[in-house]
């Protein structure tokens, strides 16, 4: 049984409509709570969108890989090994993009190589989608289970050995030292103060079993069918895995940016129960119209219209708009896009600059839908 499940669609697209959402505020001076990563330890609602599209890419996997599987052993690697590092160099020439940049003077120098983030959001959907369709692949169902459980436990020993001391702080985590030796401070991301990169590679570890994760729920969607069986089963598991992320915090705390195994097991509990009444409304009830057709057409062209909402802001950074001079008498200048977030946006409510902010972030989003549904309408699907 193959059927298809719009619901998955639907959700699929609703992740990448928020991680686009969450990453292009009008101001990241000016947010409310809720769109703003937790500190270190913790968990925000945008927390949950990277983990819920890990999981998403797991549940296609699950389509998939009976294809994978029957082209034989040089098809399988010939697949993933191209899918991966298309995906991985794409975030690489995101970082890079638009190759140069304005000095101090005005002028157009060289982006420097020397200085080149390696790691991003991209890499690390190539990196935890290789290595998941690899285990899924030679440990098939219950394999893949067994195997994601012991990465899981093995990631947190990992930790606690490395620095039992101070096993989960920002200067104590062991994957820092990893990314230092593999790649050097100056390929990594330094937004936290120092060098360190939340999707670097030993934070990869539980990002992995997300995938891993995703791919079982999908195979036991596909299994099971449109059936009330599948729908209270995905329901009691993702409560099962709530509370286990939950306990599991108590020692080994919720924290993205070092993606931790009890970070893993919640944020896949919380997936599976939203999941889970996106399936009864849509499968069930029927219950589809403007909002499911909003986000289903992020998801038929998902990566490549997260990739454009890098690429479209890099790309109008090079355009200067004249916004007078600074106290010291220095020129300062805006692009289009911050320019409609000072001229448009933020004087709709001076008092509140977060909801110049927000709007500005909504605009954002409806500009890429409209290219999603552009694609979609003329039945363009760029497969990443």
């Amino acid at each position: 049984m193959n059927q298809r499940f719009y619901s998955l669609d639907v959700f699929r697209g609703a992740t990448v409509a928020l991680m686009i959402l969450v990453n292009n505020p009008g101001s990241w001076g000016h947010i409310f709570p809720p769109l703003k990563h937790a500190g270190w330890h913790g968990v925000t609602p945008t927390d949950l969108v990277f983990p819920f599209f890990l999981f998403a890419v797991g549940n296609a996997m699950a389509f998939v890989m009976p294809k994978l599987d029957a082209g034989g052993e040089k098809v399988f690697w010939k697949k993933i090994i191209k899918r991966s590092l298309l995906i991985f160099f794409i975030g690489v020439f995101l970082n890079w993009f638009p190759f140069i940049k304005y000095d101090d003077a005005g002028n157009f120098i060289i982006k420097p190589f020397e200085n080149l983030r390696i790691f991003g959001v991209l890499q690390r959907i190539a990196i935890s989608y290789f290595f998941a369709a690899i285990i899924v692949h030679y440990f098939k169902v219950r394999g893949s289970f067994v195997v994601g459980m012991f990465l899981l436990l093995g990631y947190w020993f990992l930790c606690v050995a490395a620095n039992p001391s101070d096993p989960f702080s920002l200067e104590g985590w062991f994957g820092t030292q990893i990314d230092k030796t593999l790649i050097g401070e100056k390929h990594m991301y330094h937004g936290e103060g120092i060098a360190f990169d939340p999707e670097g590679l030993m934070n990869s570890i539980a990002a992995i079993v997300q995938v891993i994760l995703g791919y079982l729920v999908g195979n036991y969607i596909v299994q099971k069918g449109k059936t009330a069986e599948m729908l209270n089963g995905l329901f009691v598991a993702g409560c099962v895995l709530v509370f286990t992320g939950l306990c599991w915090d108590t020692v080994f705390p919720f924290n993205k940016k070092i993606w931790t195994s009890s970070y893993t097991i919640y944020t896949t509990g919380l997936a599976l129960l939203i999941l889970s009444v996106m399936i009864w409304l849509i499968e069930f009830k029927g219950s589809k119209g403007w909002w499911s057709r909003f986000f289903d057409v992020f998801g038929k062209n998902a990566l490549f219209i997260f990739a454009m909402s890098a690429l479209i802001p890099k790309t109008l950074w090079l355009i200067r708009i004249s916004n007078g001079v600074t106290e010291a008498g220095k020129a300062k200048f805006l692009n289009p896009l911050s320019w409609f977030y000072e001229t448009i946006c933020k004087p709709i409510l001076p008092a509140d600059p977060r909801i110049g902010s927000l709007i500005y972030a909504l605009c954002f989003i409806g500009m890429m839908w409209f290219l999603a549904w552009v694609l979609d309408k003329k039945k363009i699907y760029i497969k990443v």
